[in-house]
């Protein structure tokens, strides 16, 4: 099997989570690397064994040896990279959420989809994690069909980055659209259906209020509730706390329809957990039947090796694992452009209703 030689830009916090897991994929390395901080290039072309650092963009795009390329910059740079690419030499990419920041980007998000002849991916790490794989293939039979659904995340701050990019929604999109696409997506996934109508609430009421950069106060939400109705008739609703990093879970997912209900409590990343509280938790699901009643639970762990590799239960690596495969040229991708699309939507509108106090229909 050839080795696939991969192309990565950005590498800060969630560059280096994509380069240790993809060093766990087997016929894939990094080969070349670029940040616009030298140093962060240089300490992540050395993590990856000596992949080369590219002085630019433009020239690691270039480089006639790369099988595809990993996007993994701020999420105001996803787009304009992407139609970089683009123009230069189109190369399998799986490009870090959100899709775009602004709403002026949607429109090239539609020229790639209509004319990219290579594959994308956009990454969405949350579906891969073994505990919500299991919950999302098991959501269907558990419940006799969803109805509703609810997701909760109850999570730590966001972290410094370098020039504090995800402190204003200008880089962002906003709080709904760069944290919260991830479980737009999966609200899209589990249902199997399309929102029409998006109602939220949402701002900051504790987190970085005391910052300033360069004279600026950040702008980012770090709580809200978001309900959306979808064309089947099914309610989804999500509960952001960004504030409540001392909860055993930080994920909780729960289905239920006409004949049971069925949980899914997944952790924070396991660097987090304070030692003196001994081993973290693990995953699990509870299944609750209406008939006979008798909630059953089972645990779902993850590999120590993977929860080493990154932040997200495994997802990151299993996500790579298949996206090789369409790099190969053996599958196609999971989250496609539309996928990506629709998810960052559905996290516009929640930012809009939640400025304007008025439901937006999708």
């Amino acid at each position: 099997m050839r080795t696939l030689n991969y192309g990565l830009v950005g590498c800060g916090m969630m560059g280096h989570e994509h380069l240790r897991n993809i060093a766990l994929v087997p016929g894939v390395r990094v080969a070349a690397v670029h940040d616009p901080v030298e140093a962060q290039a240089q300490a992540m072309a050395h993590q990856a064994g000596g992949a080369e650092v590219a002085p630019s963009f433009d020239a690691l795009i270039a480089r006639p040896d790369l099988d595809a390329l990993v996007i993994a910059s701020p999420n105001d740079l996803h787009m304009p990279q992407l139609l970089r690419v683009a123009a230069t030499r189109p190369l399998p990419v799986l490009v870090e959420k959100p899709l775009f920041v602004s709403a002026e980007d949607r429109a090239g998000v539609d020229r790639l989809a209509r004319s990219y002849p290579a594959p994308i991916w956009v990454a969405m790490e949350y579906r891969y994690m073994p505990p919500i794989a299991a919950f999302v293939a098991e959501a269907q039979a558990a419940t006799g069909g969803v109805r509703m659904l609810t997701i909760r995340e109850h999570r730590y701050p966001f972290l410094a980055k370098i020039g504090n990019w995800n402190r204003f929604n200008s880089r962002t999109g906003g709080t709904f659209v760069e944290k919260c696409c991830h479980f737009f997506d999966l609200m899209r996934l589990i249902l199997g259906s399309e929102p029409v109508r998006v109602m939220a609430s949402g701002g900051q009421a504790v987190n970085h209020k005391d910052e300033r950069y360069d004279g600026a106060a950040p702008d980012i939400w770090d709580h809200g509730y978001v309900l959306v109705d979808f064309e089947s008739g099914a309610k989804a609703m999500l509960e952001l706390c960004m504030f409540a990093e001392g909860s055993r879970y930080q994920e909780e997912l729960t289905v239920v329809g006409p004949t049971g209900k069925l949980e899914c409590q997944v952790p924070g990343p396991s660097r987090f957990w304070p030692p003196e509280l001994g081993d973290p938790p693990v995953p699990r699901l509870i299944a609750s039947p209406r008939w006979p009643k008798g909630p059953m639970s089972c645990e779902v762990p993850v590999a120590p090796a993977l929860l080493d590799a990154g932040d997200h239960n495994g997802g990151t690596f299993y996500q790579h694992l298949r996206f090789a495969a369409v790099v190969r040229g053996e599958a196609r991708p999971d989250v496609t452009l539309q996928d990506g699309l629709r998810a960052t939507a559905m996290g516009f509108a929640a930012e809009a209703s939640a400025r304007s106090g008025q439901s937006v229909a999708f």
